[in-house]
């Protein structure tokens, strides 16, 4: 019999076969996990997560500094109400267009030369603010560092997860918020015994160091196959993985992937259910994540502890939240796959609103300097706060600090890391692009209202006034939680896609 027609019609089934390309875990065996070399991916990942250090630095570099410029013996440099609210501000501002601008440069520089780029904004902005002889310099080099931070944020978790194999994407996904954290821990304990102008000086160091390694580090192979050099993908691929692993086989994979997000949605299929419905999802969680009050939290922190009469004095509480948000960023990066997404959105909101609600009592039924401000003012400038009088006292002032921290802690379990997981799963293949950009359009935007608005409010309504609003907004993340947001843990791409189809909520049983 001719060998021809004993061949099965369909032909035998093809390694580089998958129905979704962009989860490689079950393509790529335990076997080719256990011969990878990791040393050079773990070395590409840390250079790059250097970008993160610098912008969870540069985020709270207005926490030490504000306090300092209060009483600044410089009149061009001494800041006042409105001074203090773009100062804090215009960070957020910059990132949201550094973010934007990272959905081009990422397609045209690639992943690596985008987060390079950053820090040329980045070290201008540190030095404007490190040299400042007027408020317009501070403000100029916080908007700089805001748009590299916005660039960073935007283009490392990419070259990331593009870079790294599936036996470690999980563990080095959550490099990139662990590393902001521990920026803003280090700017918190370095504020202790530097100057502000030094500090400015420190955040150049990771920004140097960040740009000297990666100018030894490989291009993400998956931009490389985009233009076409897949010979040079290859090479990556090699240098990444090791000389004596398949990595051909992982080569045909993400080749396969990228032919695929080529694919462009058409304005027609944003109609679509599948389409609009997660993406309204993604939206809507970004801006009730950045409503709940975690940036101006963290940017004016060491003068919501001053206003407080916090026991201890403010920039020792500041390091002591730093420290604590560290710790829950860690504790949820291994428990995020043990417990499910909406059990921990469940308890960060409940946490977050609990905290919110008692900080505003707090201060709503404490004796305070100014029964509408969060600090005595006097010609817009802040009075020290050896001056205040009528402060409370003992071991009731620990509450603001107690209650802060479990606030960073409820935000760092749930509504800070699953948001970013979440638009991750359930945002469709050839939308994620565009869908990526408004989340970060809308959750910068969000974020510069707050931080520019809240000491104007404060002032004019109380420290009290804000703090309630962040915990109504937490008590409506409970709600949208239980009505909106769908259970992805153990559910197949295809599950979460039927579900989003049709609305069926069989679709998202876990079969697993």
């Amino acid at each position: 019999m001719d060998a021809s027609i004993q061949k099965p019609l369909l032909g035998a089934p093809s390694s580089a076969y998958q129905t979704f390309p962009q989860r490689t875990a079950h393509q790529l065996d335990r076997e080719y996990i256990r011969t990878l070399q990791n040393k050079r991916l773990f070395l590409a990942a840390f250079a790059a997560v250097l970008g993160n250090f610098n912008f969870g630095y540069a985020l709270v570099y207005t926490s030490p500094v504000i306090p300092a410029l209060e009483t600044s013996n410089i009149p061009a440099l001494k800041i006042t109400r409105v001074e203090e609210s773009w100062f804090g501000s215009v960070f957020t501002l910059g990132a949201a267009a550094g973010g934007l601008s990272a959905m081009l440069l990422n397609d045209r520089l690639g992943r690596k030369l985008s987060i390079m780029f950053s820090a040329v904004p980045s070290a201008v902005g540190y030095a404007f603010m490190g040299s400042a002889q007027g408020v317009w310099m501070l403000l100029l080099g916080r908007l700089l560092t805001g748009y590299a931070g916005g660039v960073t944020a935007a283009s490392i978790p990419v070259y990331i997860s593009e870079i790294s194999h599936p036996g470690v994407r999980g563990a080095l996904g959550s490099c990139p918020q662990i590393m902001a954290v521990l920026g803003s821990l280090v700017l918190y304990a370095l504020g202790l015994k530097l100057s502000w102008r030094w500090l400015a000086v420190a955040g150049e160091v990771p920004v140097l160091t960040m740009i000297i390694l990666l100018c030894f580090m490989p291009n993400s192979p998956r931009f490389l196959i985009s233009k076409g050099k897949e010979d040079e993908a290859v090479g990556v691929l090699r240098w990444l993985r090791g000389p004596n692993t398949d990595f051909h086989r992982e080569f045909e994979q993400i080749k396969e992937s990228v032919r695929q997000q080529s694919r462009r949605i058409s304005c027609a299929e944003i109609k679509d259910p599948f389409i609009y419905k997660p993406i309204l999802i993604a939206v809507l969680m970004r801006f009730l994540q950045q409503l709940s009050g975690v940036t101006p939290i963290l940017v004016y922190l060491q003068s919501i502890f001053q206003s407080t009469a916090v026991i201890l004095k403010p920039e020792y509480d500041a390091a002591i939240v730093g420290g604590v948000r560290l710790a829950s960023v860690l504790i949820a990066a291994v428990s995020m796959d043990k417990a499910g997404r909406k059990i921990l959105l469940f308890v960060s909101a409940g946490i977050m609103f609990a905290s919110n609600l008692t900080l505003g009592l707090y201060i709503h039924y404490t004796s305070l300097p100014s029964h509408n401000s969060t600090m005595a003012v006097i010609n817009g400038t802040l009075v020290s706060p050896e001056s205040l009088t009528a402060e409370p006292s003992g071991y009731i002032t620990l509450i603001p600090l107690v209650a802060t921290m479990l606030f960073i802690m409820g935000y760092a379990m749930g509504w800070g890391p699953i948001t970013w997981l979440l638009m991750s799963e359930i945002l469709p293949l050839k939308a994620r692009g565009v869908a990526s950009g408004l989340c970060v359009l809308v959750s910068w935007l969000t974020a510069f209202a707050l931080t520019r608005f809240f000491l104007l409010v404060v002032q004019d309504f109380g420290l009290e006034v804000p703090f309630l609003f962040f915990a109504v907004i937490c008590a409506g993340n409970l709600l949208f939680t239980g009505c909106c947001v769908p259970e992805t843990k153990g559910r197949s791409l295809e599950q979460i896609e039927s579900y989003f189809r049709t609305g069926r909520k069989s679709f998202m049983r876990n079969h697993i």
